[in-house]
């Protein structure tokens, strides 16, 4: 009888190493290929830019394959008892990489009928990491991009989003990884364009003081040189005849969401001006914009998030709710909250009474004044979509505010590098 030989694989990207792996594992018996679903690999990286159903496709028609089975966790113990597999084989790279306590267990699991780990040497040169790096390097299409935050919203019980205000900030976003102690990687998985910190950057305290063409100025900066899907502080929307002209313009970049408040009238910094006082539209005129909106659409890909004010305006929970109906049942593509209470709990229980009978339209949260909840706790909640606001540009203002005072109490001139970083070591860190 054939001997079985379990490969797993997330295939996103084929490469040769994949082939050589496969090619080995056809010399010692039947070939059949555990496949990581999508939410299998976002627990130890990035989304995967093909779908589960696309990738199975392709590897059912690969020359040495001969079945193709699901694997929901990185852990194989689950498949390796179900199918009791002779070999498995697998790279020699995972030795030495987030993945060496799954490599300790199949090695335990296989005991068990005297299954027998097979290890391929590490194909040099080559690598999923480094096809996504070229990916990265050579851009994204709008498209491509306009799709990728609902696929991550898919995938991912909640997505993480930081602040960009220029290039340069965009890339410290698309770039930033942290590895925990055990070797797992995290990152963010989108970038947050807010008014404020736009104004802000360009030295006018108002947000007022710019308008949407200015503003598509900077989303054009940001959109080339990263590759991660952008979400669009789109203030109130504009008037009602205007918001469609918004909608199509991000739309037709890339853009993957814009989030509208549910405030009309002249735009106030209430962050600056805390006597400022704003009014809330109409439920019915409100989502009469997000239906013009919605129909402004080229495909649904694009989403139109809802922010509600009634926390902030001192309108009360039940307002809030109603609110949050109402504009689900015109067709928000997800619902965002805010709150100023510092504690948070506000916020967490509008989640809760939301998720009664909203179980599946995204919730935004956005941390930046109730900063004492973790992202567990958001989560736990409810929310799907957590946006850090204004974090980078607030911590790199005051660095350069004293870099300059520097300069003028030595009065002399200092090297750059002598108490910062020179400018190719910086590009190097954040690439």
């Amino acid at each position: 009888m054939e001997k079985l030989v379990y490969i797993a694989m997330s295939a996103d990207l084929i490469h040769t190493g994949h082939l050589n792996i496969i090619k080995k594992g056809k010399s010692l018996g039947k070939v059949m290929i555990g496949l990581l679903t999508d939410e299998a690999i976002a627990t130890y990286k990035r989304v995967p830019y093909l779908s589960f159903e696309q990738r199975k496709e392709i590897i059912e028609n690969l020359k040495h394959v001969d079945e193709v089975v699901v694997q929901t966790t990185l852990d194989y113990e689950s498949n390796l008892r179900k199918y009791q597999p002779d070999f498995v084989v697998h790279g020699d790279d995972w030795k030495n990489s987030i993945q060496q306590s799954t490599r300790k267990k199949v090695v335990e699991v296989l005991k068990e009928w005297n299954g027998e780990l097979v290890e391929i040497p590490y194909s040099a040169g080559i690598s999923s990491t480094l096809i996504q790096q070229s990916i990265k390097e050579t851009g994204i299409t709008p498209d491509n991009r306009l799709k990728r935050l609902k696929r991550i919203l898919s995938v991912k019980p909640m997505a993480t989003a930081l602040e960009a205000h220029n290039g340069l900030s965009g890339l410290i976003v698309e770039e930033t990884v942290f590895v925990d102690e055990s070797g797992k990687p995290s990152e963010f998985d989108a970038i947050w364009l807010s008014s404020l910190t736009d104004s802000f950057s360009k030295g006018k305290p108002d947000t007022e003081a710019i308008d949407f063409t200015s503003r598509l100025q900077t989303v054009n900066a940001i959109l080339e040189v990263t590759t991660k899907p952008i979400i669009f502080d789109g203030d109130t929307g504009g008037r009602i005849d205007q918001f469609p002209f918004m909608v199509r313009s991000l739309e037709r970049l890339g853009v993957s969401a814009v989030i509208i408040e549910d405030k009309i009238g002249q735009k106030k910094n209430s962050l600056l001006d805390e006597s400022s006082v704003h009014e809330q539209d109409f439920i019915e005129d409100f989502c009469q914009k997000l239906k013009t909106g919605l129909d402004a659409r080229v495909t649904e890909d694009f989403m139109i998030i809802s922010r509600i004010e009634s926390l902030i305006l001192g309108k009360g929970m039940d307002d809030a709710l109603a609110r949050a109906k109402a504009y689900v049942a015109a067709g928000s593509s997800g619902i965002m909250i805010h709150s100023k209470q510092k504690d948070g709990k506000e916020i967490l229980e509008f989640a809760r009474a939301f998720r009664q009978w909203a179980p599946h339209v995204p919730l935004v949260a956005v941390p930046t004044i109730y900063n004492g909840i973790d992202w567990n706790e958001l989560q736990t909640a409810g929310f799907n979509i957590v946006i850090q606001a204004n974090h980078l540009l607030r911590s790199a203002y005051p660095a350069m505010k004293q870099t300059a005072l520097s300069i003028l109490e030595n009065r002399m001139s200092l090297p750059a590098e002598k108490n910062t970083i020179s400018i190719p070591d910086f590009f190097k860190l954040i690439r």
